[in-house]
């Protein structure tokens, strides 16, 4: 059985990659290993190295410290987002056109949402 931290460092590079629109051939090839691989990594089967995750995190363009984000959160059943919300298409693909609005427009519109968040 996969280790909860296998597990979740795994979703953060899928999501990562997703985020991103990168295959996983592409991020392995980016890595210099196989597809497979990194498929087991997704899903927590295999566990990541510190040097592959290294490279994992330049290829992804994040800190290594991304991929630990929100373990704790998760770990204690706090503030972390319920996974059949933030691993939804729908939720992916809002995340997804997000990024690719210009950073100025962007922060706009973070801003607008939280006002409108306040309100309801």
């Amino acid at each position: 059985m996969p280790h909860p931290v296998d597990v979740h460092v795994g979703k953060q590079i899928r999501h990562r990659r997703w985020l991103m629109g990168m295959t996983q051939q592409q991020l392995a090839e980016a890595v210099g290993i196989k597809f497979q691989q990194i498929q087991k990594y997704e899903t927590g089967a295999n566990r990541v190295s510190a040097s592959r995750l290294w490279d994992i995190a330049e290829a992804l363009g994040v800190e290594v410290s991304f991929f630990f984000e929100g373990l704790d959160k998760d770990d204690e059943g706090g503030t972390s987002l319920p996974p059949d919300l933030i691993g939804g298409k729908e939720a992916l693909d809002l995340v997804r056109s997000y990024y690719a609005i210009p950073e100025n427009q962007r922060r706009r519109l973070f801003d607008l949402a939280r006002v409108l968040s306040e309100v309801g």
